[in-house]
């Protein structure tokens, strides 16, 4: 199996709570960052969403906290979709330390909205087919 789709990041210190540890909530910028970058490193736009009628929707996220980063540490944020038969996927993701130590996982479960009847598109692997240059980033 190939390695997942991943982007670096870099922790800012005015990102960390006041323990010095990333905040809780950063986690969560840090995991729609490297999803956004995966839409647009297989071709795929805000605005051709939004053109297509579709918009992401995000209905659960779980956060695993396994280990504190610090300002300054250097990670990198996979971002891995799993699609199923009906109208949700999955992405799994992970924030990793540059020595290999898993910082967080985080497993979301979204949705494509289609923007007038707002409800969840029956399949939304066919909207990522059709919308990507290269579908294989999501696994397709």
């Amino acid at each position: 199996m190939s390695e997942p789709f991943s982007v670096p990041v870099t922790v800012r210190g005015y990102e960390t709570d006041v323990q010095g540890h990333l905040n809780q909530s950063v986690y969560l910028n840090y995991a729609e960052h490297a999803r956004w970058s995966l839409l647009r490193a297989a071709g795929i736009t805000q605005a051709a969403l939004i053109g297509s009628g579709v918009g992401p929707v995000a209905l659960e996220t779980t956060i695993q906290y396994k280990r504190e980063l610090l300002a300054g540490d250097e990670v990198e944020v996979t971002c891995a979709f799993s699609f199923g038969e009906g109208k949700i996927f999955r992405i799994e993701q992970t924030v990793r330390k540059a020595d290999g130590t898993v910082a967080a996982e985080i497993t979301a479960v979204g949705g494509l909205m289609d923007l007038k009847a707002r409800k969840l598109v029956t399949d939304p692997r066919e909207y990522f087919r059709k919308l990507a240059a290269d579908p294989g980033l999501f696994g397709l």
